[in-house]
């Protein structure tokens, strides 16, 4: 549709079947098009929307110059388009891994928008934005990216709760919701993902970052892509819990009677899929492999375990019947897992 504008703009009173059959479409597809073109413009208002109609023969274009250059206006923003604007740029400008030159820039174009928005600055300065404090460390990993220069961490891991330390060879910062390091870990001797706010600790090493040659991933799917040489867990889930299989990338969802799934999919880290099986409950278990299975059920244990003498009068006052399905839980919990 696009260059069919262009195309009517050049051919005032252009057939209707000369201009279908330039675009290899049928007459009445180009007559659809047409009447939506009426609906594009610069803006909404009057003079500013194109005047395209047809009479079924010959297509005619009344205002060919609103798209002109004559007509371009410059950008116009709103009292609080230009508060949210400033706001956002001295908050980035606050940034510890934004660039010198980078940030002189960004502090040059902020003056400019201030000195534009007169009046309505000043609402801006009356507000501030704080980042989390991964500032730090996304500083230092950008830093040795553009150094080449390999990092040691101590990087906290939920799945096992416990701080780990690694040398790590930085490849590339991502952000999917969270800000994450990708990098050649000389630990684990792989490819592995880091996410910044979990780093406890980070120095940058003298020692030059060398990571061997491997094809960046494209992440506009899933963060965690497994390998096909990662475990293999086996994970069988109820109508409950059939949301794993949307939310874990996995080899094979085989349909299980009474509307379970019975899940194969591979991860590189299998001790992390504990925290999925206590959080499944009843739903779902680990089927494979049995020493996964086995650490699942005595997690379940443990953390049930911290509840027992636990006083729940409380629970019977305000629920009525807290206290009795408390063994009901707890045996369906192990049953499940």
């Amino acid at each position: 549709m696009l260059s069919l504008v262009t195309y009517l703009r050049e051919r005032p009173g252009a057939r209707v079947e000369d201009v279908a059959r330039a675009f290899g479409i049928t007459e009445d597809e180009l007559v659809s098009d047409l009447d939506v073109l009426p609906m594009c413009g610069t803006s909404f208002r009057g003079g500013d929307l194109l005047d395209i109609d047809t009479d079924g023969e010959r297509i005619w274009w009344h205002n060919p110059a609103a798209l002109g250059a004559d007509a371009a206006e410059p950008l116009r923003l709103a009292a609080d388009e230009a508060t949210a604007l400033l706001v956002a740029a001295r908050a980035v400008a606050t940034l510890p891994g934004l660039r010198e030159g980078d940030r002189q820039a960004l502090l040059r174009a902020t003056a400019k928008v201030e000195a534009a928005a007169g009046e309505a600055a000043a609402a801006s300065s009356r507000l501030s934005v704080t980042f989390e404090s991964e500032g730090g460390v996304f500083a230092d990993v950008d830093r040795a990216i553009s150094e080449r220069r390999r990092l040691w961490i101590r990087y906290y891991s939920p799945a096992r709760d416990e701080l780990t330390e690694r040398e790590i060879d930085p490849i590339r910062l991502v952000s999917v919701g969270h800000t994450y390091v990708e990098a050649w870990c000389r630990r684990s001797e792989a490819r592995r993902t880091f996410r910044l706010d979990r780093v406890a600790e980070i120095r940058i090493l003298d020692e030059p970052s060398a990571p061997p040659e491997v094809e960046l991933r494209d992440l506009s799917e899933a963060l965690v892509q497994p390998a096909a040489e990662d475990p293999e867990v086996v994970v069988e889930v109820g109508p409950g819990g059939r949301w794993v299989a949307e939310y874990y990338p996995h080899d094979e969802a085989e349909e299980l009677p009474e509307g379970g799934l019975r899940i194969t999919l591979r991860t590189p880290d299998p001790a992390s899929l504990r925290r999925l099986a206590l959080r499944l409950g009843r739903d779902g278990r680990i089927v494979s492999p049995a020493d996964l299975a086995d650490s699942a059920r005595q997690a379940a244990r443990d953390a049930l375990a911290a509840y027992d003498g636990v006083d729940l009068v409380g629970a019977e006052a305000a629920g009525g019947a807290g206290g009795s399905d408390a063994g009901g839980r707890h045996d369906r919990q192990e049953r499940g897992l």
